[in-house]
């Protein structure tokens, strides 16, 4: 990208760019640097526009648009949820986004975000962790093995040192392909036959599992005293994991209250029902964990700002790596109000030889 880029072109990450990009950074590098990334825009939560995200429900699934601006640079992801879809072959969520200027419209920055949003999901679990989780935390139950395990466990390591992980799913297949996957990358696993059996002795919980349905995957007897929840699964109406009793002795903290009253683990409370702000947390406007007995729960839906953050870090990435195209995207006339004019002197132009024989006649 450079200064004499034609109005026209725009930048595109591609999903092989955004794998050559991840590769190049290194995965943990890159979820940390996300993280800070993420943070960075957690501490300046008030300049954002915020609103929940817009939703398009359906019996198979939702489609979303998660937008967000701080004023200079406007951003959006389009991203879906379908669980059915991996019985046809396909992935539970896909999506992608675009950057911005406010100053003009004009978008900086289009990219794919399935892998981002796989990315940016656990590098927010690891943010809010970092304020949540006991003190020398080592051990992790994951909860669900499908997509977003291994980036959750990645994630943790980088940001907490977590190395002893244990692993359940409800399909054997998906907990194989999880330890195939994170072998020989330096971790303790354990592949356990339930739930209640992946939860002892871990000192954070995470839950990521995709059924599209009010569930109870951990219960109140599963969690002791000083865990720390990462409640990831739960993100549309109708879609809990977590039993309405762990709710209640939990102090609850969440990414933006009115989204997360619909579509999060809170959904099964009152609308009153006390929860704190992870950004107050950040700003040192709220306490985090207190005391080593605490029951915390990061109850996380995923928030427009943290796309916007990934979208940024991205746009500064590829100027470093080159990991791109341009796309041919915004007409650009040599006139900026004579737009049909473009069609009249584009090469071999219909128009302009039917005007010709017009004039001519």
């Amino acid at each position: 990208m450079t200064a004499a880029q034609s109005l026209n072109l725009v930048p595109f990450v591609s999903v092989h760019h955004m794998m050559q990009i991840i590769l190049e950074t290194g995965v943990e590098r890159f979820l940390g640097e996300l993280s800070a990334y993420i943070e960075e825009d957690f501490r300046r939560w008030e300049a954002f526009d915020k609103t929940p995200r817009v939703a398009s429900h359906s019996r198979e699934g939702v489609i979303e648009l998660m937008p967000t601006s701080d004023g200079r640079h406007y951003g959006f992801k389009y991203v879906n949820g379908h669980p059915k879809n991996t019985r046809e072959g396909r992935q539970t969520v896909t999506a992608f986004g675009v950057l911005a200027d406010v100053s003009n419209g004009y978008p900086l920055l289009i990219s794919e975000m399935t892998l981002l949003t796989a990315l940016r999901t656990a590098a927010t679990s690891a943010l809010a962790a970092r304020y949540l989780a006991p003190e020398g935390a080592d051990c992790m139950a994951l909860v669900g093995n499908g997509a977003q395990a291994e980036f959750q466990a990645l994630a943790f390591r980088e940001t907490l040192g977590i190395r002893k992980l244990r692993l359940y799913d409800i399909d054997p297949g998906a907990t194989r392909k999880c330890l195939r996957n994170l072998a020989g990358l330096g971790f303790e696993m354990t592949a356990c036959s339930s739930a209640e059996e992946a939860v002892e002795g871990a000192h954070i919980i995470t839950t990521a599992t995709a059924d599209k349905q009010f569930a109870t995957i951990l219960t109140d007897n599963m969690v002791g005293a000083g865990t720390h929840i990462n409640a990831v699964g739960g993100d549309c109406p109708g879609k809990t994991e977590l039993h309405r009793d762990i709710l209640l002795r939990a102090d609850i903290f969440v990414e933006y209250p009115p989204q997360t009253r619909i579509e999060g683990e809170i959904q099964q409370l009152a609308p009153d029902h006390p929860v704190e702000e992870l950004w107050r947390v950040i700003t040192g406007q709220a306490a985090g964990r207190r005391d080593r007995q605490q029951v915390t729960l990061f109850d996380s839906v995923g928030f427009a700002t943290e796309d916007f953050s990934a979208l940024r870090y991205v746009r500064d990435r590829i100027r470093e790596t080159g990991h791109f195209i341009e796309l041919d995207l915004l007409a650009d006339p040599d006139e900026p109000r004579d737009l049909f004019g473009m069609l009249l002197r584009f090469p071999g132009s219909s128009l302009l030889a039917e005007k010709e024989r017009g004039l001519a006649s």
